[in-house]
């Protein structure tokens, strides 16, 4: 009998074991805390700016806490899940009120066809802009502005209830596809949205594109646009070359807005405009094993629409420059230091971090920021 429960006890322990190989869940995350000098942001409740002093999150790259899974089903077949949640460092806060895995949420299956996955998440353009824009550098959350308020969807753009697939890698070059569903009974067209994208990668060598086009929802339209009308068709085209120690790395980037309205202020917001071209160009040069220097520049040039009898200009345009200095104290935690002076010209400056106007300018006004801070990786 001992004998009995004894091999029965052995057997269940190899089972487990066995279990525990077959699948894994792993947390992960990223903080990034540091204090922030911004020049010429608008004050509350007046057309006037102010400097700002203040502790914030994510300046360089979100602070988000994630779970990631994966399960063997045989045969190279496995599952996987992804959740991940923004939150704000600074305070404890959640990044989306109500939104719990605001970053990402998805589950799929994953082989040697490539990948699929299904829930909130972002199109290819995301890829792009980490390996070929200033979003690799200065992160996301300080190029927004300068992208036309991420028209080109470099700095991350999420959809709900959205599909895509992701091939294996074929001799350096991955491809992806991408559907995001509107979910409107009758209306197919209305809130949908759908990407397409690649990449190759060659040594020290690497080329990437992207298209993204999304349409109208209900909720989304002011006459007289429609839902199911397109709101945005946008491209970007980057390319990087590891040069020795430094890496150069450029994207170009159009976006367009059919539906955008006219403009009736002699300055806009970036967020308002018809077409954007945007022009980002960066060198990440590394000094030694854990020093890295850091520069870039992001030049955008807009359209708007404008009634017919408007003297105001139907163009406009901003420039940023980043200058920075990373040091690395570990293959997990780093600090930085990071200039930047942005500049606009016939549009409302709309400020170095997050989306435009967050901490924009109440005018054209030149803003200049310097970050300082520490990220750790878990």
């Amino acid at each position: 009998m001992k004998k009995t429960a004894f091999a029965l006890a052995a057997l269940g322990l190899i089972a487990s074991t066995a279990a525990q190989a077959q699948s894994s869940v792993t947390i992960y995350g990223l903080i990034d805390t540091g204090v922030t000098y911004m020049s010429n942001v608008k004050k509350a409740g007046v057309n006037e700016n102010g400097s700002r002093f203040g502790v914030d999150s994510g300046t360089a790259s979100s602070s988000r806490i994630g779970f990631r899974g994966t399960e063997d089903l045989g045969g190279g077949l496995k599952a996987i899940f992804v959740l991940e949640n923004g939150f704000n460092g600074d305070n404890g806060g959640m990044n989306s009120a109500g939104v719990i895995f605001d970053r990402k949420s998805v589950v799929g299956l994953s082989g040697s066809f490539g990948t699929v996955t299904v829930g909130r998440q972002a199109d290819y353009l995301d890829d792009i802009g980490s390996k070929y824009t200033s979003a690799q550098t200065f992160g996301s959350n300080g190029q927004k502005g300068a992208h036309a308020n991420n028209i080109d969807r470099t700095s991350t753009g999420r959809n709900d209830n959205s599909v895509r697939f992701d091939t294996a890698n074929l001799s350096g070059f991955t491809g992806s596809l991408y559907y995001a569903f509107g979910e409107v009974a009758g209306q197919t067209s209305a809130g949908q949205g759908f990407g397409i994208g690649g990449n190759y990668a060659n040594g020290p060598f690497g080329i990437g594109a992207a298209y993204f086009q999304t349409k109208l929802s209900a909720a989304q339209t002011t006459p007289p646009a429609a839902a199911g009308d397109t709101n945005l068709k946008t491209f970007t085209i980057g390319s990087s070359y590891q040069f020795g120690p430094a890496k150069l790395y450029g994207a170009w980037s159009q976006g367009k807005r059919p539906t955008a309205a006219n403009q009736a202020t002699r300055l806009s917001s970036v967020g308002a405009a018809r077409k954007a071209n945007i022009f980002d160009i960066g060198v990440d040069y590394t000094l030694n094993q854990n020093l890295h220097l850091l520069g870039s520049v992001i030049h955008s040039r807009m359209d708007f629409n404008r009634a017919a009898n408007s003297t105001f200009s139907g163009k406009g345009k901003t420039t940023q420059f980043n200058l920075g200095v990373d040091y690395f104290l570990s293959k997990r935690t780093d600090v930085y230091a990071m200039w930047s002076n942005l500049r606009a010209q016939d549009v409302v400056n709309p400020g170095v971090i997050n989306n435009a106007a967050d901490f924009g300018a109440y005018d054209d006004s030149t803003q200049n920021v310097l970050r300082v801070g520490l990220r750790h990786k878990f």
